[in-house]
């Protein structure tokens, strides 16, 4: 079930029905393929929002990615924050059990950390603890090195550009061969202050959400990190996803 309710028209101008976002997507997690679904805008596991719009604002901006997760029913089942979209997606063991209207708790902590011996690189959506767990380090010459499974072109980039980085995550278009989990870099982007197209900037991020055929739309990263690309060392790892950190 989800928060679209109509025929939607793709790229080429066809009306199409898929299930669309919200509620509780289960049988994609991370590691998973995020593309090959028949949805409209997958979102793995919970999609996690509050009807109060002001509360809703403050699940947004204050999660951060590998947050914990409690459901607050009969078992307690735990899980992290994989990521932001509309909703808050949270990854975790025992989807099964929750439903709709279930009531979650967040310990939201991470926005405003700063990596100290990296004043260039700006940190965006990411747990503390996370980091620590994450295949990236300080190189002797100063530059953060941060493997990543995919190198994302700026043509590519999609929905979000225009909006700030704390909030929802950027569409990539044409981009298929990718998981739920993978650390990816987009080039030319600077998330700093937003989201926009800067040469010789960049910005890494976590694929959070997957499959929609909407023009403009696709699957797409939640930004962690990003400044100019001389600060930065980037290794090709088709390894490299949160499934190892978690």
């Amino acid at each position: 079930m989800g928060d679209r309710f109509g025929y939607r028209v793709d790229g080429d101008g066809h009306a199409f029905l898929l299930p669309g976002m919200g509620g509780v997507t289960l049988g994609v997690r991370v590691g998973d393929p995020a593309t090959g679904h028949a949805a409209d805008h997958l979102e793995p596991g919970l999609s996690v929002w509050h009807p109060d719009p002001a509360a809703n604002h403050a699940l947004q901006y204050l999660t951060c990615v590998g947050n914990e997760v409690t459901v607050l029913i009969d078992g307690r089942p735990k899980g992290r924050v994989l990521g932001q979209h509309a909703y808050v997606l949270v990854d975790l063991d025992g989807a099964e059990s929750v439903v709709p209207g279930d009531r979650v708790a967040i310990r939201a902590r991470g926005q405003g950390l700063r990596l100290l011996d990296h004043p260039d690189i700006t940190v965006k959506n990411l747990d503390p603890d996370l980091l620590l767990r994450l295949p990236v380090e300080t190189l002797p010459d100063g530059r953060l090195r941060v493997r990543v499974a995919a190198r994302v072109s700026s043509a590519a980039v999609g929905a979000g550009a225009g909006m700030v980085s704390e909030f929802a995550n950027t569409d990539l278009m044409g981009v298929t061969d990718v998981r739920i989990g993978d650390l990816v870099v987009l080039e030319d982007q600077d998330h700093r202050f937003g989201r926009g197209h800067r040469a010789g900037y960049v910005a890494v991020g976590v694929i959070s959400t997957g499959d929609c055929r909407l023009f403009g739309h696709g699957p797409g990263p939640s930004t962690l990190f990003t400044g100019p690309a001389g600060a930065f060392d980037l290794v090709d790892d088709a390894t490299a996803n949160l499934g190892g950190a978690w």
